[in-house]
């Protein structure tokens, strides 16, 4: 059974690698994979009046800060390697869910 690809986008080219690469800018929720793409891979843009988005100026006071704050300990595993074990621990964080513990 073959899967057919799933294309998503668009996304902007950063920098043209060689012939046949370009390097990508993917947003963070796609950080687990690699940004460099060979050209077979890529569809070329076409333009659609209903992508523009209307962008308003954003100011950011730099005061203001955010502080992570361990809520509770999901889950506790030792990793065992060759002369040592190191202990692994799955932390919630709050103001975040279960899928996005670390």
């Amino acid at each position: 059974m073959k899967v057919s690809p799933i294309f998503k986008g668009p996304f902007e080219v950063l920098e043209r690698i060689g012939e046949l690469a370009y390097i990508i800018a993917l947003p963070p929720k796609l950080s687990s994979v690699h940004d460099v793409f060979h050209v077979s891979i890529l569809r070329k843009y076409e333009s659609d009046p209903t992508h523009v988005l209307d962008f308003q100026v954003l100011e950011i006071d730099e005061r203001i800060t955010y502080v992570e704050e361990a809520v509770q300990i999901l889950g506790r595993i030792e990793q065992a390697l060759r002369n040592r074990t190191i202990p692994l621990v799955k932390i919630l964080r709050r103001y975040h869910d279960s899928k996005e513990a670390t």
